[in-house]
């Protein structure tokens, strides 16, 4: 399908055009998965988008499926009481690395730990590009913000081990160069019986790009290109080259028991008095 036409099936009559920044990738990444929905087929009444509060977040307002722009940092909770009452959704929630990794960290974890069938495509830009260009756990160390003026000294998380450590069995990165790339691991993560995490690697030429003087929204989408590399090759590069790259595509999966599945045993086990 042609993107005027997922434009016109997918996103909500009146709503655009987007107020997103000249050079934002927040539009790459929102438009992956509206690809990833249209290759699956999935119908729009059988999907729930759920947003936290951020530029990213701003997404679930433009896409006509079943919606909730929540509150900061909770999306999460909000997607999980979505998926327990109606098994049957697709639950997508779109958030950003300040909106996932600080405010709503703690949601992050234990929605990984229980490993509850929920697909999060987290849009990282670096930074908090809504609220004035503060550093988010997700900054790189040393790179400036507006509350680090002489570059931040905090280590920045590494949010695909953070989800692989706390339970995740679905573990993917892609970037807004690499397009096709993101939406077909969103696609496969959607279709993975488990918490599935998306980390989409995009630029803010704005308030990150600016304050680090990345250069124009090209230039930072070369940076993603010549930066991002597929899992095999990476694995294969010495120590020392790994240094500025970092891998992506799939980077885990595995098969574990889903949340609301094994919740439902637990109905049925309370129904029938057993203990």
């Amino acid at each position: 399908m042609e993107m005027e036409q997922m434009i016109d099936k997918y996103f909500r009559a009146g709503r655009l055009p987007h107020i997103w920044c000249p050079g934002c990738g927040n539009g790459i990444v929102t438009g992956a998965i509206v690809k990833a929905v249209d290759t699956l087929a999935i119908e729009k009444d059988n999907i729930a988008v759920v947003s936290g509060i951020g530029c990213s977040s701003r997404a679930s307002g433009y896409l006509d499926f079943n919606t909730v722009h929540s509150a900061h940092g909770r999306a999460l909770p909000v997607a999980t009481g979505i998926k327990l009452a109606e098994p049957r959704l697709k639950v997508i929630v779109v958030t950003g690395d300040g909106d996932a990794t600080a405010i709503g960290g703690n949601h992050f974890i234990h929605a990984a730990r229980r490993n509850i069938d929920i697909t999060v495509v987290l849009y990282n830009n670096n930074i908090y590009g809504m609220t004035g260009g503060q550093y988010s756990p997700l900054t790189p160390t040393n790179s400036r913000a507006t509350t680090a003026q002489y570059g931040t000294v905090d280590r920045a998380f590494d949010v695909t081990e953070l989800a692989r450590g706390a339970g995740a069995t679905f573990v993917a990165r892609a970037t807004t160069f690499h397009t096709q790339l993101l939406s077909d691991v969103i696609a496969q993560g959607i279709q993975h019986e488990g918490f599935s995490i998306i980390e989409a690697v995009t630029a803010c030429p704005i308030s990150f790009g600016r304050q680090n003087k990345m250069g124009s929204a090209p230039n930072m989408m070369k940076w993603q290109k010549e930066h991002g590399v597929m899992l095999a090759a990476y694995d294969k590069l010495p120590e020392e080259q790994k240094v500025d790259k970092f891998p992506i595509g799939i980077l885990y999966k595995k098969l574990a028991p889903e949340y609301s599945a094994e919740y439902d045993k637990v109905i049925a086990k309370a129904q029938k008095g057993a203990k």
